[in-house]
Order: C-alpha cells, then sequence, then structure tokens
C-alpha cells in the first residue's frame, strides 16, 4: 500500500551536515506515522525520529537530540531528517519507515520497530573522523 525510498546519503566529516530525504508513493499516505531508524554494521536496527502526520508532533531518540531534526511536506509526500554535528558513531544505513498512526498513542509509541508496517530499502551515511 506505501512504499518508501531514501535518498541523500552520503560521505561526510565529522561535525557536518546531511541531509535525507524519504519519498513515499501509494493510497492514504495522511493515515501513516513516518519514522527514522538507522543500523550499523554488527549491530541491530535502533530508533532515531518519528514525525506524525496527525498533530505535527516528533520524538527523538536521546543519542541524536538536538542534532537531527525530522520534517515532512504533506503534499508531496516527502519525511526529512536533517543531521548536523555528526559523529563518527551515526556512521549507520538509516532506513525510512511507515507505520499507521494511531492518535490516542504518544509520539514515544513509535520507537519500536513493531509499530511499522513499511520500510524502504536504506540508504548509508558515513561519517569519518
Amino acid at each position: 500500500q506505501v512504499q518508501l525510498v531514501e535518498s541523500g546519503g552520503g560521505l561526510v566529516q565529522a561535525g557536518g551536515s546531511l541531509s535525507l530525504s524519504c519519498a513515499a508513493s501509494g493510497r492514504t499516505f495522511s493515515t501513516y506515522a513516518m519514522g527514522w531508524f538507522r543500523q550499523a554494521p554488527g549491530k541491530e536496527r535502533e530508533f532515531v525520529a518519528v514525525i506524525r502526520w496527525n498533530g505535527y508532533s516528533t520524538y527523538y531518540a536521546d543519542s541524536v537530540k538536538g542534532r537531527f531534526t525530522i520534517s515532512r511536506d504533506n503534499a508531496k509526500k516527502t519525511v526529512y531528517l536533517q543531521m548536523k554535528s555528526l559523529k563518527p558513531e551515526d556512521t549507520a544505513v538509516y532506513y525510512c519507515a511507515a507505520g499507521q498512526d494511531t492518535s490516542y498513542s504518544g509520539s514515544y509509541y513509535y520507537q519500536s520497530p513493531s509499530k511499522y508496517d513499511y520500510w524502504g530499502p536504506g540508504t548509508q551515511v558515513t561519517v569519518s573522523s
């Protein structure tokens, strides 16, 4: 029902900035919350940020608070992740995900990968020292 594709990944030096985009296609996109996850080599996938389409609320992992900003353009069916002050530990494949937005749940609810139904193929972000 929803197809996702990420773009904007690449190589950046520590302290630099990078912006990712996730373009969505399909039916009834507005019913989904949109999240970003990342997975480094040898590590499990971890939550980064989520944005709700109803209410425009956001929630971030502690590791990226103050450095990353999630936003969306509903008309373009696109969600963004602006990353600044990047650290080597931010190196990972970044994934966009879509999950049905349950209005009575707080945005923190969407930090669990199990709340998402659709995933993009991922885009590599590498931060050099």
